[in-house]
Parts: structure tokens; sequence; C-alpha cells
């Protein structure tokens, strides 16, 4: 009779454990995990809508995003392959937008035709014990407010109750809706962004663990209302830096704590902009919300170092540069930060007017020039040219170059690039599309040596920091608020859509 007791006594303590939660997958069964992404960071106050043209640019839809080895999708399978008996299946996912972010609004088509083919793929191809979403959290679309979380509830319909996990840039614009869709976040912490494969593979730790029934994700979700720009965002320096550190110490406390935080893309005129807190632990929603609280409030009290600084003008920023290369702090770097769509001129302008040498400008977006130029020169002839100037109405005008064709080539299979050569050893490097330059290395297949330029101007927010700072290359660098739809005054931007309670285009009480 003890024996029945105890036995239906453990029965019961087993079934309330497991009771209100999922079905766990046997240890020994084979896993079937769906891995999609649609991927976009939408910059909405450029001109040129994005298009499915421009998402099919590089080629049609794909499955075979599980081949990748690197990146987020990259780490989740490399966790994958850790555990074992685990199989993914890639669904149909678009690629890289042409422009990335230089792209303005998607079109209500591009959302539909790219959702669609991943729903379908999903109702076709399962089965499945889990969902794996690799996004960015940025992407705007025109009549669909939250595109991300609108996602994550299609697919939610399409698979029903198994978990569903998902990964985001740091600039993603998000909000208790995606939370509310999908099973658990994670949010890279570092920018550059270095740690998109660790992110993978968190994500798939925590899926695997969850399918076995040996983890209930458990979310907390917050917004600081705080919103900045993305030249202040570097987490190599505070206070971006120390924000990521509170997360990683929250972290570090206890085991099967996720506490990830997004930045925000202020760049997006849409309803969740701004900072995100997304907190994952394992069933234990008060500790969720104290850790989501705590580092929500610590990104409010930063509010003013964090998203109230000024830079300098293009004018001053540019002489200044020129005096840190006449006292040998070589290369110096420019940041032209606001130029989100590649093709202004402002820098390159002052930096003629000021009688700079040994320069480059890294890179200058201006496809007709480049259409002009292999229709009336060869490489090595010389030419007289304008150059951008056009690209919106904060491009500047066009600047007139009078040199020679260096180089002239398609270039990293991104299209055909130019080099033109012209007064004291001064270089412009023009590209079809807005292209951010991240290393040195990008410089020496096109035949410049960087230790022969004394000042490089670089289309690049923080990203450039990778190659050009972190190295110790720089001998200084200029970050300059040039005119453009990425400004570092945000309250010079014409927003819509925004909350009307976010520091600091609207102030708080």
């Amino acid at each position: 009779m003890k024996k029945i007791f105890i036995m239906g006594s453990l029965f019961f303590l087993i079934f309330g454990v497991f009771s209100g939660c999922r079905q766990a997958v046997d240890n020994e069964k084979d896993i079937r995990i769906a891995v999609a992404r649609f991927s976009h960071e939408t910059c909405t106050f450029c001109p040129d809508p994005t298009t499915i043209e421009d998402w099919e640019y590089y080629g049609p839809p794909t499955r075979d995003i599980v081949e990748s080895q690197r990146g987020y999708i990259g780490g989740f399978k490399s966790m994958c392959e850790e555990f074992g008996g685990v199989e993914l299946v890639g669904i149909t996912s678009p690629r890289g937008a042409r422009g990335g972010s230089s792209g303005s609004w998607n079109t209500p088509e591009v959302f539909e035709k790219f959702s669609g083919l991943i729903v379908e793929d999903l109702k076709k191809l399962g089965p499945f014990d889990g969902v794996f979403l690799s996004l960015h959290g940025a992407m705007a679309v025109k009549g669909i407010p939250k595109p991300e979380a609108e996602l994550a509830r299609r697919v939610r319909e399409a698979v029903g109750d198994i978990p569903i996990m998902v990964t985001l840039d740091l600039h993603g614009n998000e909000d208790h809706e995606l939370s509310d869709a999908a099973d658990a976040v994670f949010i890279i912490k570092r920018y550059p962004h270095y740690d998109t494969f660790l992110q993978g593979e968190r994500a798939a730790r925590v899926m695997i663990n969850t399918i076995r029934g040996q983890y209930n994700p458990t979310m907390a979700t917050r917004k600081p209302g705080v919103i900045t720009p993305s030249v202040y965002q570097g987490t190599g320096v505070s206070p971006a830096m120390d924000i990521m550190e509170r997360a990683r110490r929250w972290e570090c406390r206890r085991p099967g704590i996720y506490a990830s935080v997004a930045f925000g893309f202020a760049y997006a005129d849409v309803p969740d902009v701004g900072a995100t807190v997304m907190v994952v632990t394992d069933n234990d929603q008060e500790l969720a919300d104290r850790i989501a609280d705590d580092i929500s409030d610590y990104i409010w009290r930063m509010r003013e170092e964090f998203a109230g600084k000024k830079l300098p003008k293009s004018e001053e920023g540019v002489s200044l540069a020129i005096q840190a290369a006449e006292a040998g702090k070589t290369p110096v770097v420019i940041a032209d930060h606001s130029d989100r769509t590649g093709g202004s001129t402002h820098v390159l302008k002052e930096l003629i007017n000021q009688g700079a040498e040994n320069f480059c400008i890294a890179t200058l977006r201006d496809e007709k020039a480049i259409a002009k130029i292999k229709q009336t020169a060869k490489q090595g002839e010389q030419i007289t040219i304008d150059v951008g100037g056009y690209t919106d109405k904060f491009a500047g005008n066009p600047v007139r170059i009078e040199g020679t064709v260096e180089v002239l080539r398609d270039f990293r299979r991104r299209g055909i690039v130019a080099v033109l050569l012209f007064g004291e050893n001064n270089r412009v490097i023009l590209t079809p599309q807005l292209t951010q330059v991240t290393t040195p290395g990008y410089l020496e297949p096109l035949g410049i040596d960087i230790d022969d330029v004394d000042i490089i101007v670089l289309k690049s927010r923080v990203h450039f920091r990778r190659g050009f700072y972190e190295t110790g290359l720089a001998g200084a660098i200029f970050e300059v608020d040039a005119p453009g739809w990425g400004p570092s005054d945000l309250t010079t931007l014409p927003y819509k859509n925004i909350p009307k309670d976010i520091y600091p285009v609207y102030q708080k009480d």
C-alpha cells in the first residue's frame, strides 16, 4: 500500500511540474527545427522605397540559408551540431536587399511576398519541433506598424504551440508585441557586431532545452523611452558600453538568464522606435521583471549622456582633421555618419576648399558617374566629371573632378567600382550603392595603400571602428555631423509616428 502511495505521489509531482508546459520531446528523438531569415534595417527618411526588385537583386529567395557558417544562423547551426540529433530545415527566405539601410519603406508587396513564402514553407515542410527566425528588428513596411511582430504572429498561426526563437540586431525597434508572439528573443551586445554567432548559439541552446522540457522561457520587455543616433551607440565607449555590461552582469549572476538590449534605430519613423530591454529567464517571471526594470531604469538615468552629445559640422570637422594630419596623426579618419544614401559631397567639398592633400573618399555612391565613365573613358585615361550630390535633398551639390581613372572594374560582385585620382594624391572611390568601408582591407585590392593616405573619409557610423580604431591604426578620428538623413541631432528629423514622450525628441516630465 505504501509503494502505491509513493508511486501515485510521484505521478502527481511529475504531472504538476509539466502541467501548463509544452509536451517535452524524448531526448533520444531527432528534433526538427525550421530556420528562416527576413532582415532589413529601414531608413524611412531616405527617398527610394525598398521593392521586391531590390530584395531579389542578388538572387531569388532561397532555402540554402542553413548552409551558412557565420552570423546568427551559423551560430545556431553550430550549437545544434554540438547537441546532436537535430535536423535543420531551411525555409525559403529572401537574401539581403540592395543598398541595405539606404532603402526607405519596404512596400507592402515585399512583406506579403516573403512572409508568405516563409509561412507556406512552414506548412508544407512541417511538422516541426521549433522555429528559428533570424530577423533584424528595424524593418519598416508601409501599412504594417510592427512587421517583425506581425511575421512572428503569422508563423505562430502556421506552426502552433512550438518554441519560436528570434535573434535581433542591436538596432532593433521592438516592443512587447514581438515577445508576446515568440518564446524568446536574443539581441547582440556588440557594435561593431562581433557576437551574432554567439547569439545564434544561445538561441539554439534555449530552443533545444525548451523542446526537451528542460527550460521554460519566460520573458519581460521594457521600453525606457530613449532614442539615440547610431553614431553614439558604439559599445567600445560609455555609456553604451556600461549599459551592455550591466546586462552581462545580470547574466552572470545565475544560469539561464539572457538579458538583451536593443539601442534602436532612430532613422525609422515607426511607433516602437527607441531602446528596448528584453529578458529571458527559466520560468521566473518575477526575476525577468526585476532585471528588465533595472536595465530600463539605468538607460533612462543615462539618457542625457547617451543622447545629448554634439558633434562638429562639416567645415569644423574637416579643419580639425587637416590639423591632425599636419601634426602627423595619420591616417586621420573622418566618419561621415549621417549620409544614409551614400552620395553626399559636403565633406569632399570641404576637403578640396581647405586644400587637403593625400585624402581618400571611401566611398561616394554615384551610379550615374560610373555609367558615364564606362562610356567615355578607360582605366588610366584622363577625365573631367561631376560626382555625387543628387541622391537625396541633403546630398549637397555635384563636385567636379579633373583627374585619372585609376580603377574601373567589377568589385566583389557588387557592381562596377571606379577610383578617380586627382589633385595632390587625392582619391574618390565611386560605388553604385551606399558602401561602408569597415577595414583597410577594402582598399588594397583597389591599389590604395593606407600608409599613403593622410585622411580617409568613411560613410560609416561605428562599424569602421573594427578596422581603424580597435586595431590602433587611426591616429585620430572625427565624427562629423554633415547634413543627411542620419543626423546626431534627432530633433531635426520630421517624425510623425514615434511616441510623443521619447527623449530627446520629446521631453518627458
